[in-house]
């Protein structure tokens, strides 16, 4: 079997190692194009494409797939990519978190397949990894699908659950989930290939759609139960990084246990900020011990480090 692939971070290269490794035929690669990143914003290649090119494969990167784009350049790379689809053997489209819109255009070509990360038809869409996490599902999972020009809505040909630790951040749980996809991603196609696969619809109950994560709720409020302030800080770890302020300083908080003791204090404030008790703060209902802190310019630091340098008794945040 012969297999395009498009996807473009880390949980996609997984999936196309998985393939490659597999014996699959890949001859050709979609993936983003090199977007600036790190210190010095300089050109960066994906997680994707540098896996491909190690291994020989062609790659592309359009900046569309819709042929009726008003931008002329991305609808003349649309058109191009479309035409070299044409002219490419392959029996089928394996996509992961590829990052563009597979039109009409594209899906007629030949079968697409894609790889999600959750138990759909829960957390359709961006962040499903995220999501679960900050929803405090007990589990998530992987669903292989038939793709269709809905978002996430195509029949699922496989699912397999995976739970969810409790110390378990979006980083960790994406590492297992992308291992668990690429297993899969394998299993389907010699499935297809022997003809033992069934296309199941999605349930029309439990539809739940997974936003993409922006840097702006990353910013943490203690007006909220300690339980669910704990949840979003595991869920915007690795990215966007959960903060607060404190005397006007943005501090990252990268690790944190809800306690059940209340406290009548204004939320917000720091209860208790010393190496018997580590850092507790206030927040509307129970209270938040934060275990892993980063002031700006500096490391990650387990909370009895970090008051070495930066002191937080009396003071609140906000």
């Amino acid at each position: 079997m012969k297999v395009i692939f498009a996807g473009t971070p880390e949980f996609a290269a997984v999936a196309l190692r998985a393939l490659v490794e597999a014996g699959f035929e890949i001859p050709l690669v979609l993936t983003q194009p090199d977007r600036p990143a790190g210190r010095g914003m300089q050109l960066q290649a994906s997680a994707v494409k540098q896996y491909a090119l190690s291994q020989g494969i062609e790659v592309l990167q359009p900046l569309s797939l819709r042929l009726d784009s008003k931008d002329t350049q991305r609808a003349v790379e649309a058109l191009e990519t479309h035409e070299r689809l044409r002219a490419t053997d392959y029996d089928v489209m394996v996509v992961a978190a590829y990052g563009l819109i597979l039109p009409r255009t594209t899906l007629d070509i030949k079968p697409c397949i894609n790889i999600h990360a959750s138990l759909l038809p829960r957390w359709r869409g961006a962040a499903p990894i995220h999501r679960a996490i900050e929803a405090g599902d007990s589990d998530t999972g992987v669903t292989i699908m038939q793709m269709e020009e809905g978002l996430d809505t195509g029949p699922m040909l496989l699912i397999e659950r995976l739970p969810i630790a409790p110390d378990d951040t979006t980083g960790s749980l994406h590492d297992k989930l992308a291992a668990l996809g690429g297993e899969m991603i394998v299993t389907a196609l010699r499935r297809i290939g022997e003809g033992s696969l069934e296309a199941v619809p999605q349930p029309a109950e439990g539809v739940t759609y997974a936003a993409k994560i922006s840097k702006e709720e990353a910013k943490l409020d203690f007006d909220l139960p300690a339980v669910e302030i704990a949840r979003k800080i595991r869920a915007f770890n690795p990215f966007p990084g959960a903060h607060a302020l404190v005397n006007g300083v943005p501090v990252k908080i990268w690790g944190a246990q809800a306690l059940e003791a209340d406290s009548d204090a204004l939320v917000g404030t720091v209860l208790a900020a010393d190496a018997q008790h580590g850092i507790v703060v206030a927040c509307r209902r129970g209270t938040l011990r934060l275990t892993e802190l980063q002031k700006p310019g500096g490391k990650r630091l387990a909370a009895a480090e970090f008051l070495k340098g930066f002191p937080l008794e009396g003071l609140c945040f906000d």
